[in-house]
């Protein structure tokens, strides 16, 4: 040391200095972390601390789920892997969590497999508690307006029929796998298919397990992060008769097509009675302006000489027999109308 310049010696001093107050402040900051990750067996630096604490690393998270592993018998579990996952904004606690219970109940899931669930926006622990303990779907759903599936028989009866399918999750087609609304479509579609299929409503209300073994037959869990493992009918109501409201709205509609051809016909009568009644007048008025001449064409021959007085006087008494003959007549026809 002695043979050290002055200034070299007091920079080696400077930096010694520096390290041990920043593994002072370290141990005082993270010592409870340190001797907690220690004593339950969990190796990690100091040095590890002050990493986490400059990538901005929550090390308790970090230790927490480490120790937990580690108590689990899990070996694939690292601080790097959980360090990246907490940087990713992934729930590290409940990844971890979901390893444990997957290795008690003998469930091949790494931590790789976990990750990319929870960072699929899926709750990995639940996938997992579902896998060993199977849950039920409600179809439709508590949550939709409509509380049935209604469709229509081959009579026109409607019914309205509850399904209950208990699934288990497929934790291999987890990540892009179909959600539960998949399920309850498909379910809903597999109801209303075997209940339109049928000729009558009776022979689903009697043979109510049609509508399960349609829907299991047709696969509806491809595709999906789920695994069917049955479906029960909960109930089947009759609903309203559809073929006979349809019929009478059909009924009303062709009442309706009939009473305008009706109206239409009557319209076209109308007008054509009218054009006869203008034609009639037409024929008067030339009738009127015909007799009219008729005077004109006398004086014409009593001024010519083709038309004698005797000649005259017997037209007039032809026209008197004439006129009494159609006042007989008019008589007649008044008397025979007051009989009727």
């Amino acid at each position: 040391m002695g043979n050290l310049p002055t200034p070299v010696f007091i920079a080696l001093l400077f930096v010694v200095g520096v390290l041990l107050l920043v593994l002072f402040i370290a141990f005082i900051t993270f010592g409870r972390l340190y001797i907690q990750a220690l004593s339950s067996g969990v190796r990690i630096s100091v040095f590890a601390f002050i990493g986490m604490w400059l990538r901005k690393v929550n090390p308790r998270i970090i230790v927490d789920s480490l120790i937990m592993a580690n108590k689990a018998g899990l070996s694939d579990v690292h601080s790097n892997k959980l360090e990246a996952h907490f940087m990713a904004r992934g729930n590290v606690q409940r990844v971890t969590q979901a390893l444990v219970a997957a290795s008690k109940a003998h469930i091949n899931l790494n931590f790789d497999q976990a990750a990319a669930i929870d960072l699929a926006g899926r709750d990995v622990l639940d996938a997992v508690r579902t896998s060993v303990q199977p849950k039920v779907i409600d179809a439709p759903s508590r949550d939709q307006a409509r509380t049935t599936v209604d469709a229509v028989a081959g009579d026109g009866i409607q019914l309205r029929a509850r399904a209950r399918v208990t699934v288990r999750t497929n934790l291999a087609r987890l990540v892009g796998g179909a959600t539960e609304e998949t399920i309850i479509a498909r379910v809903g579609e597999g109801i209303v298919t075997t209940i339109g299929s049928a000729s009558n409503h009776k022979e689903v209300l009697a043979n109510p397990d049609l509508m399960s073994k349609t829907v299991l037959d047709k696969g509806l869990d491809s595709g999906t992060a789920f695994e069917i493992l049955s479906i029960d009918i909960a109930d089947v109501d009759v609903g309203e008769n559809i073929g006979a409201k349809l019929q009478a709205e059909q009924a009303e509609a062709d009442k309706r097509v009939a009473q305008a051809m009706a109206e239409k016909r009557r319209a076209l009568a109308v007008a054509k009675e009218q054009e006869e009644v203008a034609a009639i007048a037409a024929n008067k008025a030339v009738l009127v302006l015909a007799e009219a001449e008729v005077p004109k064409a006398i004086a014409d021959a009593f001024r010519s000489g083709n038309l004698g007085v005797m000649d005259y006087y017997r037209l007039k008494n032809l026209q008197a027999d004439t006129s009494m003959r159609e006042s007989l007549g008019h008589d007649e026809d008044s008397g025979t109308d007051e009989q009727v």
